[in-house]
């Protein structure tokens, strides 16, 4: 899904401070930071246009800041008011320059430069990928047979990104011959991929190019064939699966399914025994699969189950027979099974019931065996299901606040089954378990340079008690020895929509605020699916305003347990996060000293009323259909940009991406904008807004770091933290 998201382990570690207490091993300065004097903000010009509906009207003074996609790149006065912003956050942040490298280096000597992911097994290859020392980017690579094999290297990522400021490679599907490597390129940040492949025999990169994809190719069983999802080049909505054949012109691909519900997002995929492939359809509420015979790519797609009203679910298959994941009769989600030849609803057999208590989150599929993905009580885990005697047991985790993943292994002539675990005190670690024995095995851990010893670190789940009596999870991690007397800083994070669930997972760059005295709390609000699926349902639509509450409770019962104070209280957001930080600084202004929005969803209103920018049509039934009147008052009520007002507003930095494709640049520039007409104190308000990337900031594991050490500095300035 393109939903308005940012992967949790960047938006984890992307906004944070620091605090003016001393450390044993951090000598702070109590020297505030020196804001430079009498410099002017830019000013935006102000061009009135009257929004109209429902019998209201509103006045948007920046509207024209849409004008780079609208009237196209030679549209120069939005990018020079862009630049000028930049080059006042610049100004304004010149006396932490130095500072702001001394971070990046800290950032960047805790990684392990020279790395190697764990391999994984498929079709008689074992593919890894290699990390170079001083490079940003993967190389991947396998080996056949065995790892004591000569390496084949597939692509080069770091060689084919230079000269370029933004590079993104993704996709990557080996036909099953093991000769042709189909992969897809980003060079804009705006998820448009062109799909190229590659003969893994002679090096030849062949000519065919298929333009304004997913970036999903798929490989048909006759090595000749790749099925993709093409983008709609307005609205970027995947609207469409194709069909590519090798040696043949892209123009001429055969359009083997078209969505005509925009509010459904699309894609392709193959089952986990290669023997289908499959066409998903999903909206927030409902779904619908079609599968072909992979062997018959020229056939047509057969539905599995036609769509149904707030029903959803997911297929894989193994074993022949297809497994199912649906909510169907079952909110938290259940799992059933049908035959190949008939696969309707009347054909699901129960193999795992409906649990109130338990969300299912997704399966990986074996032989022998079956790995259930799990939530129960806000926590994830791993529960174990032999399917030739249908016995279960779960895999045992102990800390207060973890997380643990299925990663995929795609060979299932297997017993053995591999997962992440990591906490936000240890590093991500990944094990081999065999599901028969019940023997793990660590196969590796993310080595964290320098001084790193987990034992220094101390973690908390403790609950907030939210305004309807709601108890809301709150993980917190802090450095042994943080006192709990209101005199530390401490960064909330908070995310809340479209059911993602924030884990309590690992960061070696919030390292440089826990070694300086911070703490870092993750609010698990309303909006995600933490605690269950109605936890997502509670927390969306004509629910959404519970979102905005739980997180001010939560900061209200960290204030109350003096983990801080006001005036050295945080809070951190993006993309649909960022609209949590726009809706909070309304409501209650007074209770954060800073504020960080990354990409920040905050113009609510007048996006979702217009059908043509990307994503609006699919997230109706996430925040509503503004054409509904009580939709579009209910939205009007919180979205950021419409509730600014005459008062005091706190510190805050909002980031935004030139070519962002999820939330479009000019939201956070227009309530910048506005922010400044109407606010009555001298709070420092900066935009920066990265001119060469999108929803994800930089592309490349160093690069994306000088946006991190450039955040750390500005929040690190108004707790007074200077070098």
């Amino acid at each position: 899904m393109q939903i308005r998201i940012m992967p949790a382990i960047i938006i984890a570690a992307m906004v944070i401070s620091s605090c003016n207490n001393k450390t044993e091993d951090t000598q702070m300065t109590e020297t505030a930071y020196k804001w430079p004097d009498s410099i002017a903000a830019p000013v935006a010009e102000k061009k009135a246009k009257e929004l109209k509906a429902h019998g209201d009207t509103r006045i948007d003074d920046y509207y024209w800041m849409n004008e780079y996609f609208t009237k196209g790149p030679d549209s120069t006065k939005v990018v020079d008011y862009l630049k000028a912003e930049n080059a006042y956050f610049d100004t304004m942040m010149s006396g932490t320059k130095t500072f702001q490298e001394s971070l990046y280096n800290e950032l960047k000597a805790r990684i392990k430069e020279k790395d190697e992911s764990v391999p994984t097994f498929k079709n008689g290859y074992f593919y890894y990928s290699r990390q170079v020392e001083g490079k940003d980017y993967f190389v991947y690579c396998r080996k056949k047979g065995t790892m004591d094999a000569a390496e084949e290297v597939l692509l080069d990522v770091n060689a084919m990104a230079e000269g370029h400021n933004y590079f993104s490679a993704t996709g990557f599907d080996v036909s099953m011959d093991n000769k042709l490597l189909a992969y897809g390129i980003d060079l804009l940040s705006r998820r448009q991929y062109d799909i190229y492949i590659k003969n893994l025999e002679t090096g030849e990169t062949y000519k065919d190019k298929v333009s304004n994809t997913q970036g999903d190719p798929v490989w048909a069983n006759d090595n000749q064939t790749i099925f993709y999802t093409a983008k709609n080049p307005i609205t970027l909505l995947s609207e469409k699966i194709k069909r590519h054949k090798l040696g043949t012109d892209a123009a001429s691909d055969k359009t083997v399914y078209t969505e005509t519900d925009k509010t459904n997002y699309i894609g392709v995929a193959k089952t986990k025994s290669d023997k289908f492939i499959l066409i998903t359809s999903q909206a927030t509420l409902s779904s619908e699969v079609r599968w072909i015979d992979a062997s018959k790519p020229e056939g047509s797609f057969t539905i599995f189950q036609s769509r149904m009203k707030e029903v959803l679910y997911s297929v894989d298959h193994a074993n022949d027979k297809f497994y199912i994941r649906t909510n169907l009769n079952a909110k938290n989600f259940r799992i059933a099974t049908s035959a190949e030849n008939k696969t309707d609803t009347t054909a699901w057999k129960e193999l795992i019931a409906h649990n109130e208590k338990i969300l299912i989150q997704g399966f990986d599929l074996f032989k022998n065996y079956m790995a259930i993905s799990e939530r129960k009580d806000g926590l994830t885990q791993i529960h174990i299901l032999n399917t030739k005697d249908n016995s279960t047991y779960y895999l045992p985790f102990d800390e207060a606040a973890y997380a643990a993943y299925l990663s995929y292994i795609p060979d299932y002539n297997t017993d053995v089954m591999r997962y992440t675990y990591t906490s936000m005190t240890t590093p991500n670690t990944v094990y081999d378990y065999n599901m028969n024995t019940r023997e793990k095995k660590l196969m590796k851990q993310q080595e964290v340079v320098g001084s790193f010893k987990p034992g220094d670190y101390e973690t908390e789940r403790v609950f907030a008690t939210a305004k309807d009596g709601t108890k809301i999870p709150i993980s917190i991690v802090y450095k042994k020895g943080f006192k709990k007397d209101g005199q530390a800083p401490l960064m909330l994070y908070g995310y809340g929509s479209y059911g993602a669930s924030m884990e309590a997972s690992f960061s070696s760059v919030r390292l440089s605020l826990l070694d300086r005295g911070f703490a870092y709390a993750i609010a698990h609000i309303r909006g995600g699916q933490e605690m269950g699926r109605s936890w997502y349902e509670d927390g969306k639509m004509f629910k959404k305003i519970n979102t905005f509450t739980d997180f001010i409770d939560c900061a209200e019962f960290l204030l109350a347990g003096k983990y801080t104070s006001k005036e050295h209280l945080y809070a951190s957001g993006g993309s649909a996060g960022g609209l949590l930080m726009g809706a909070v600084v309304n409501m209650r202004p007074d209770l954060w000293h800073g504020v960080v929005a990354a990409v920040p969803f905050v113009d609510v209103l007048t996006t979702m009323s217009d059908p043509t920018i990307p994503l609006t049509t699919n997230e109706y039934d996430e925040w509503g259909n503004p054409a509904n009147k009580d939709s579009y008052f209910y939205m009007k009520s919180y979205s950021p940009y419409d509730q600014v007002e005459k008062k005091a507003y706190s510190n805050m930095l909002v980031t935004t991406g030139l070519h962002d494709s999820q939330v479009q640049y000019f939201e956070p520039a227009k309530w910048v904008a506005k922010l400044r007409e109407m606010k009555t104190d001298n709070n420092k308000l900066l935009l920066y807004t990265n001119m060469e990337a999108g929803h994800g900031g930089a592309s490349g594991r160093f690069k994306a770091l000088k946006d991190r050490a450039r955040e750390y500095a500005f929040l690190f300035a108004l707790e007074g933290i200077t070098k």
